[in-house]
């Protein structure tokens, strides 16, 4: 099964809202953060779900990219 690509129009449907899944893309890997509970309704930390955040994560967030090891990988992002 080949890998899902991501445009940046794609990820923007997974937003988390309206019952789709939230997914975010991080250095050109897009990860599914609808399990999270702190990612509930799409939205962290003023963050919303659908939107490449590597600069995000590296720059604003308390605990950086440890976190994304525990999170299903959905695809790659390709803007």
């Amino acid at each position: 099964m080949s890998e899902k690509i991501f445009s940046k129009d794609e990820l923007a449907k997974f937003d988390g809202q309206q019952g789709q899944p939230a997914y975010v893309a991080i250095d050109g890997t897009v990860y599914d953060v609808s399990g999270v509970d702190a990612w509930a309704g799409g939205k962290h930390h003023g963050n919303l779900a659908g939107q490449e955040l590597t600069s995000v994560i590296d720059e604003k967030s308390p605990h950086g990219r440890k976190v994304l090891a525990k999170l299903p990988v959905v695809g790659k992002y390709e803007a």
